[in-house]
């Protein structure tokens, strides 16, 4: 199969250009400023539309195996694909949880028969994914194909385990991904401890719950040399912090997601949708994440996306699990909000979802050059519409974008040169 995508803008060291690509056994073959369209079986016509390698969103929940009623591997990775996603990290929230090698295959299956775009699992730091307890076998996960460990959805809590953690990743040159979350500090609390919910009498989750064990784990890779990466910040102190050891050459990075980016507190509802973990903070800490971002510190936008039931995100923030969704939420979302006023480029935003992900958990693609694999998304940003929920791909449903209007919408993804989403036929 022989493809040209013609006459669209083209994602080129860092900018756009004018260009026509050419792929062939799923790699891209060409990048020239004009090719015949002779020969080709398909052709792509891409005038007045952006040509950018595929996302990556390293923080992702497919809920399969344990939570199918949730979510599916399909589901969420058709999501993954409609929101121009080709490569995802499938966090390990999961039953049972990817703690060995053969829970891990378990879940690889699942992938390898369903999946619409590449997924990368990762393997837990300790047995059972309980933060706490007897560390994993990490070379064993390593050579079954764990990309990176974590506990998300716990912290964790005893520094002398992270410390051992660290060591064991370090000396295998993987990657601990964390989860920041002090159990002692949260007493009870399930939005930010801030003015809503001060005014609406909710128990509040204090920011030092993040920081704290940012801090502490910061210090731990510096100790170590471990490659260490923090999950969805979303407290300004996270921000300085990380600022502060990348500067002192500490091998960290972090990530934050696009409702830390966009919204605040005072943004909130009585209604499940608001409610996810970390919680939405203050417009200071918006602010700050907005400027992390875009000095370098943030280094990725990933969408933590977790799809519960209906009747679970029904129950108010109180008693409404974490989570909401996003991958087919993300891009319109941050480019309406962020690259349309002028805050951040449409580049850095390319960068911030497409590029460097790959770069920190050494994925492949996030180029597009001759000899890459043809794993790429068209954007629109032209379109306009209203995010609908009941239109998503994804059983999940809930989100704190419902009904906002927004510019920008991936039209097609090609995943190895096959198309997986294209916006026609749905």
């Amino acid at each position: 199969m022989k493809t040209l995508i013609t006459g669209g803008q083209v994602y080129l060291d860092g900018g756009f250009r004018r260009c026509d690509v050419t792929i062939q056994d799923g790699r891209i073959r060409e990048v020239s400023s004009s090719v015949s369209s002779h020969g080709f079986d398909a052709v792509v016509e891409a005038q007045n539309k952006y040509l950018v390698p595929g996302f990556a969103d390293v923080h992702v929940h497919l809920r399969e195996p344990g939570f199918s009623y949730k979510e599916t591997v399909r589901t969420g990775t058709l999501a993954g694909a409609r929101g121009g996603c080709t490569a995802l990290c499938a966090m390990p929230n999961l039953s049972p949880p990817p703690d060995t090698p053969e829970h891990l295959e378990e879940e690889l299956a699942l992938i390898r028969r369903d999946a619409a775009v590449k997924v990368y699992p990762y393997g837990t730091i300790t047995r059972g994914q309980k933060g706490a307890g007897e560390l994993t076998d990490m070379a064993a996960l390593s050579r079954a194909g764990a990309v990176a460990f974590s506990d998300d959805g716990r912290g964790v809590q005893e520094e002398d385990l992270m410390r051992r953690a660290m060591e064991r990743a370090a000396a295998l040159d993987q990657m601990i991904v964390a989860h920041c979350e002090v159990d002692r500090l949260l007493k009870g609390g399930y939005i930010h401890d801030g003015e809503y919910a001060a005014a609406h009498g909710h128990r509040g989750i204090c920011s030092q719950s993040e920081w704290e064990q940012v801090e502490r784990d910061l210090r731990l890779a510096e100790e170590t040399g471990c490659r260490y990466h923090v999950c969805h910040i979303s407290t300004r102190e996270s921000v300085e912090l990380i600022r502060a050891a990348k500067a002192r050459g500490v091998r960290a990075t972090c990530e934050t997601g696009p409702h830390y980016l966009t919204l605040c507190d005072q943004d909130m509802e009585e209604d499940g949708r608001f409610k996810m973990n970390p919680p939405l903070r203050s417009a200071r800490d918006r602010e700050a994440l907005i400027q992390g971002l875009l000095d370098g510190t943030i280094d990725a936008v990933a969408t933590d996306h977790a799809p519960h039931s209906a009747e679970e995100k029904a129950r108010g923030l109180e008693k409404s699990p974490m989570g909401v969704v996003g991958l087919e939420t993300a891009f319109p979302v941050l480019y309406t909000r962020l690259v349309l006023p002028g805050i951040l480029s449409l580049e850095a935003l390319i960068r911030a979802m497409a590029v460097r992900p790959r770069e920190i958990f050494r994925l492949p693609g996030g180029v597009i050059a001759p000899g890459e694999p043809a794993d790429l998304a068209l954007l629109d940003l032209e379109a306009e519409y209203e995010i609908c929920p009941d239109r998503f791909l994804s059983m999940g449903r809930s989100t704190p974008f419902a009904g906002w209007k927004v510019r920008g919408e991936n039209v097609l993804t090609l995943v190895d040169g096959v198309t997986v989403w294209r916006k026609e036929d749905y």
